[in-house]
C-alpha cells in the first residue's frame, strides 16, 4: 500500500510517497515535480496521482536492502536529501555522487550490506592519484552522510565510513599583492567590466557570490552604506549550469553593513546611470529578469560567478599581473582596513550599528598596534580612494 501527498519546498512541489518494506519498516521517497508552487496545484496533483500509480516499492520486485548495490542506494539517498538541504549543497552532493562516487562503486559491484571500510579506503587511495586531498575529503563527507542515514533507517547496523582515515586537508596559500602590485592590477582592469567588481572585492573583501548578488537596494547613497545580504551562485542541475539567488550569505557574520566610501559612491552612481541609458536604448531587447542587480551588462544579463572565476585570472595574467583567483582579492589584509572605516562612520552616526562597532574594535586595536600592515591603505590617500 503506497500513500502519498504533496509538499512544497523552496517554492516547488514535491511528491512524497510512503510505504512499508518487507520488514515492516516505513519508508519515504521524494520525487521532484519541477513545478513552481504558484498556479500549478492541479498539475502537481496530477503528477502525484501518476507517480503514485507507477511506483513499485523495491521489496516488491525482490530488491531487498541487503542485496541493494551501494551505487543504487546513493542515488536513492540523493532523492531523499534533496528536500532537506540547500540547493547549493544538493548540487554539490549530486555532482560528486553521479560523476565520481556512484560510477566507482558501480564497477566494484559492492552491496550496501557488504560495504566495508577497506572498500572506501581503496576508493580514497585511488582518487588521491588524480585529485587533491580536499576533494577526497568532500567525497568522504558525502559517503559518511549517506551511510549515516542508512544506519538511521536500519538499512545497516554501523557507519563503516567512521572507520576510514580521511586524508589531511591541503592548505591553499592565497596570492598576496603589495601596494604596487595592487595598483598595477587596478590599472589593468580599468575601463573593462572587471574594474568595479575587482575594486569592490579588493576593498570590501567580498566573495564572488556577494559581488554578483549585489543589488541597488543594498546601497544607501544618503546614509553612505552598502549592505551585504544577497548572493548569486551557479548550480549544476541535470548537467546544466543555472543561476541560484538567495537572500542570505555564506555565514551569519557575512550579513554585514559597510561604509560607502566616496569614490565608490561615484562609481556606483555612474553604473546606475549607464543602466538606465541601456534600458532606454535596448527597449524590449533588455533583460529585465535581473533588473535591480548592480553588475549586469548592456543587455541586462547578470554577471555570472563562473565568469569571475575563469576569466579574471586569465585576463590579468595576460596583462602582466600575477595569476591569482578572484577570491584572493579578499585576502591582502583589506578587511581590517574596511572595518576601521566602518567604525569611524558608525561613530559619526551616533552608534547606529552597535553590533558592528563591537566587532570592529579588535581590528582597530590590532591595526594601531602595528601587527598588521595593509597593502591597500597607502592607496587610500591617492586620488582614486580620496
Amino acid at each position: 500500500m503506497v500513500s502519498g501527498h504533496l509538499q512544497v519546498k523552496k517554492g516547488f512541489y514535491y511528491v512524497v510517497l510512503s510505504y512499508y518494506n518487507n520488514n515492516g519498516k516505513r519508508r519515504v521517497k521524494y520525487f521532484s515535480t519541477g513545478l513552481p508552487e504558484k498556479g500549478n496545484k492541479r498539475k502537481a496533483e496530477a503528477e502525484l496521482a501518476r507517480i503514485r500509480s507507477e511506483f513499485v516499492p523495491p521489496q516488491e520486485v525482490g530488491e531487498l536492502a541487503s542485496d541493494m548495490p551501494f551505487a543504487d542506494y546513493l542515488l536513492e539517498w540523493l532523492e531523499i536529501v534533496k528536500v532537506r538541504v540547500k540547493a547549493t549543497t544538493f548540487s554539490s552532493y549530486e555532482q560528486m555522487v553521479k560523476s565520481v562516487i556512484e560510477p566507482y562503486f558501480r564497477k566494484k559491484a559492492v552491496t550496501l550490506q557488504g560495504l566495508e571500510a577497506r572498500h572506501i579506503q581503496q576508493f580514497y587511495s585511488e582518487k588521491l592519484k588524480t585529485v587533491k586531498p580536499n576533494s577526497v575529503i568532500h567525497y568522504h563527507a558525502v559517503i559518511h552522510q549517506a551511510l549515516k542515514y542508512a544506519m538511521k533507517t536500519d538499512l545497516v547496523t554501523q557507519n563503516v565510513a567512521m572507520k576510514v582515515d580521511r586524508p589531511k586537508k591541503n592548505d591553499y596559500q592565497p596570492v598576496f599583492l603589495d601596494a604596487e602590485e595592487l595598483q598595477h592590477l587596478f590599472e589593468v582592469v580599468k575601463g573593462t567590466k572587471l574594474e568595479l567588481p575587482v575594486l569592490v572585492a579588493a576593498f570590501y573583501g567580498l566573495r564572488r557570490g556577494e559581488v554578483c548578488g549585489l543589488k541597488w537596494d543594498a546601497i544607501d547613497f544618503e546614509r553612505g552604506t552598502i549592505t551585504i545580504r544577497h548572493t548569486v551562485t551557479s548550480l549544476q542541475v541535470d548537467g546544466k549550469t543555472k543561476m541560484y539567488a538567495q537572500d542570505s550569505a555564506k555565514t551569519k557574520s557575512s550579513m554585514r553593513t559597510l561604509p560607502l566610501v566616496g569614490s565608490f559612491a561615484e562609481y556606483f552612481k555612474e553604473a546606475k546611470a549607464a543602466q538606465e541609458v541601456n534600458k532606454k536604448v535596448c527597449g524590449n531587447c533588455y533583460n529585465y529578469e535581473y533588473d535591480g542587480y548592480v553588475f549586469v551588462d548592456e543587455l541586462g544579463d547578470l554577471m555570472r560567478p563562473e565568469y569571475l572565476t575563469s576569466y579574471f585570472p586569465q585576463y590579468i595574467q595576460k596583462h602582466g599581473c600575477k595569476r591569482m583567483r578572484f577570491h584572493d582579492l579578499r585576502h591582502p589584509y583589506v578587511k581590517h582596513t574596511t572595518k576601521i572605516f566602518s567604525l569611524r562612520l558608525m561613530d559619526s552616526q551616533a552608534q547606529a550599528y552597535p553590533d558592528a562597532r563591537r566587532k570592529t574594535r579588535g581590528a582597530c586595536q590590532l591595526h594601531r598596534g602595528g601587527q598588521n600592515r595593509s597593502s591597500v591603505r597607502p592607496l587610500c590617500n591617492r586620488k582614486r580612494f580620496s
